[in-house]
């Protein structure tokens, strides 16, 4: 990785600042809070964003709302453009986010601008869910968090090595597989007490099957005793049945006997109406024979109503011609009225438009008058002479009425007279039919009499029928006795051979989970025993590796920057060990100078160990040194040269507001702030 130019638009106590960096070691030099340290974390954001915990407000500039970084860097020969901005609102926020790769620019979100940087440096791909403490203690860490690093516990600083050296896998390896371990045991006694009582559902079969074979034996037996008993049910309904024929054949003569006497109560009842019509017909016959029609009556009578019926229609037709004339009158006299009321009141002829005399118009109007007077007594002789004619027409209608009442009772005399003859006969058939129906009634009275002796003979399979019934109740009841056993026995076998199958399936999974019992339980030794034990020894000796080279690289860094009375090394768990004249010192009890010389010596083999495991990273050749010499003396200043020369990195940013460093690199940026803006000058 090449850092080419970067430009900071309001961050931190920059404005607008464009700052453009040379090849090989670049010195920012400045007095302290001239801005140094905002160009390295403007830097950072421009790779990574805002880091977990960081706020915004820690990079943009006060009072302002936006504010950005725009990088330019160089890997494999091309050219990475990143800009990204911040927006203030009720928190200042990510806003913008973009990446050009040979001019080719795309826009894309926070994260996959994070994960899109860490593919172009080739951090390995489980660093994209972690800080980017890879890029920290690769290229740039600050001075003073070294330090802390150093005075962390000893179990926090070996996590955060086996974080920084992605060795941490084997801790979650080791941690995966207990918790893989502990799962597996849970589930092998689970399962173990599943299998706890396999043995004894397999004799509980053995058992079961010898009971079912036992009860499937007892079945047949009590299956004859049942077909016995049904057979004596069937004999017995059978003798049953033939005896009840007798009994319905008895009910059937009684029957017949109830019928035969209602028959004979038929007859008396028909004999009985019988004597009542002959009486009846005897009587009319005496009736009648006293009635004498006259035929010349009937003749007088049928004239009349002739002659009175002509008569009527005469009257009729000269009331209509009476009602036709008054309408004819009354019409004229509406007509009269009418131009009585015209001529009274006209002043000009509507023919001829001359005046009316006055004299003419009273001729007219009385003339008018004079016919309506002569209509008025004519109408009163038309209604004298209709009242006249209502009263003929009133008198002939009642004379035809009574002739034509005297006609019809003359007629119904003779109709009676004429029927005499039948009445003769039917009176005759009468009493034929009554001989006939008492010669019946001896008939049906004989055919009781024998009915009643076949139901006295019948009548003692009464008392042999009910003895029978009692007989065939006690073999059913036997053989619904029996039926229930066969069923409660068919009924245990059913349920006998589906707990055997039951139990024969239970044994069937059970022997499956016994065998991945067998199987989890080789799993789980063989991870414990095993897995685990190998996994640790790997971790060990890596682990061992690292601090072998890591003690080595740390002990000629510090050689280099301090005297040699002091030895250096590492312990097994990374701390620093001090010793001076075989006595060891605390790294608290030390100078400033010397805590400072070791916090960089454990910089600098930092950063080769891990470009030495991870040695394809677009980093390893760019270090950034912020305040490395801080509390030096002279003569730790004068040792920074060889420090520097042995780094031996394309592209090496130290921040220093030491004067001596700028005679130790090829080029020097120096910045200052005026009225509180920082600039390069």
């Amino acid at each position: 990785m090449k850092l080419k130019k970067i430009t900071l638009n309001n961050i931190r106590s920059y404005e607008y600042q464009e700052i453009e960096f040379p090849e090989g070691s670049v010195l920012l030099s400045g007095d302290i809070g001239a801005g140094k340290t905002s160009i390295l974390l403007g830097i950072e954001f421009a790779l990574f964003g805002l880091q977990p915990g960081q706020r915004g407000t820690s990079l943009l500039r006060n009072g302002k709302d936006i504010g950005g970084v725009v990088m330019e860097f160089e890997i494999d020969g091309k050219t990475i453009i990143i800009e990204r901005t911040l927006k203030r609102g009720k928190t200042v926020s990510q806003d913008y986010c973009s990446l050009s790769v040979d001019g080719e620019k795309q826009e894309s979100s926070v994260l996959e601008l994070k994960n899109k940087v860490l593919e172009l440096l080739n951090y390995p791909k489980e660093f994209s869910k972690k800080q980017n403490i890879l890029y920290k203690f690769t290229a740039y860490t600050p001075q003073e968090e070294m330090k802390q690093i150093i005075l962390q516990d000893s179990e926090t600083r070996v996590n955060t090595l086996r974080h920084i050296f992605g060795i941490d896998k084997y801790k979650k390896i080791l941690e995966n597989t207990s918790i893989l371990a502990s799962k597996l045991r849970e589930e092998k006694r689970m399962k173990e007490g599943i299998t706890l009582n396999l043995e004894q559902d397999k004799v509980n079969i053995i058992s079961k099957e010898n009971e079912l074979e036992t009860k499937q034996y007892n079945l047949v037996s009590v299956e004859k005793e049942l077909f016995l008993k049904t057979e004596i049910r069937k004999k017995v309904s059978d003798e049953k049945d033939e005896i009840y024929k007798k009994i319905e054949e008895k009910n059937k003569i009684q029957q017949e006997i109830e019928k035969t006497q209602i028959r004979i109560l038929n007859k008396k009842e028909s004999i009985s109406e019988n004597i009542k019509t002959i009486d009846q017909l005897k009587l009319q016959i005496k009736e009648l024979g006293d009635i004498k029609i006259d035929d010349s009556r009937l003749n007088e009578l049928g004239e009349g109503i002739l002659s009175g019926k002509k008569e009527r229609e005469k009257i009729s037709e000269n009331n209509l011609d009476i009602i036709s004339q008054i309408t004819t009158i009354n019409i004229k006299n509406d007509e009269n009225k009418k131009l009585n009321q015209q001529i009274s009141n006209l002043e000009v002829c509507p023919t001829c438009l001359q005046d009316v005399d006055a004299v003419y118009r009273a001729n007219v109007l009385n003339k008018l008058h004079t016919d309506t007077s002569i209509n008025n007594r004519k109408l009163e002789e038309l209604e004298d002479e209709k009242k006249q004619t209502h009263e003929k027409l009133r008198q002939i209608n009642l004379e035809i009425d009574l002739k034509e009442k005297q006609l019809t009772d003359l007629r119904i005399l003779n109709a009676k007279y004429q029927g005499i003859h039948e009445k003769q006969e039917r009176l005759t058939g009468i009493e034929n039919s009554n001989l006939l129906l008492e010669k019946d009634m001896e008939i049906l009275a004989q055919q009781i009499d024998s009915l009643r002796s076949s139901v006295s003979e019948l009548n003692k399979f009464q008392g042999i029928f009910e003895k029978k019934q009692e007989e065939f109740d006690e073999s059913i009841k036997q053989e619904r006795f029996v039926e229930i056993n066969v069923a409660e026995l068919k009924k245990e076998i059913q349920v006998f051979s589906r707990q055997i199958e039951e139990l024969r399936e239970r044994v069937k999974i059970t022997e499956g989970i016994k065998k991945q019992l067998d199987y989890i339980t080789e799993i789980e030794d063989w991870l414990s025993k095993k897995f685990s034990p190998v996994i640790s020894f790997i971790e060990k000796n890596v682990m061992i590796k690292l601090k072998a080279e890591f003690s080595q690289l740390f002990n000629q860094w510090f050689s280099m920057l301090v005297s040699d009375s002091f030895e250096v090394r590492l312990d097994d768990d990374f701390t620093p060990i001090i010793e001076h004249q075989d006595y060891e010192l605390d790294y608290t009890y030390l100078s400033g100078g010397e805590r400072t010389a070791i916090a960089l010596a454990y910089r600098l083999s930092l950063n080769q160990v891990i470009n030495s495991i991870l040695s394809k990273i677009k980093t390893r050749d760019f270090v950034i040194l912020d305040e490395p010499t801080d509390g030096f003396s002279d003569q730790q200043l004068d040792k920074m040269r060889d420090v520097l020369y042995q780094l031996n990195v394309n592209q090496l940013i130290i921040v220093s507001h030491e004067q001596k460093i700028e005679g130790f690199v090829e080029n020097v940026l120096r910045f200052k702030k005026e009225a509180g803006i920082s600039v390069l000058e």
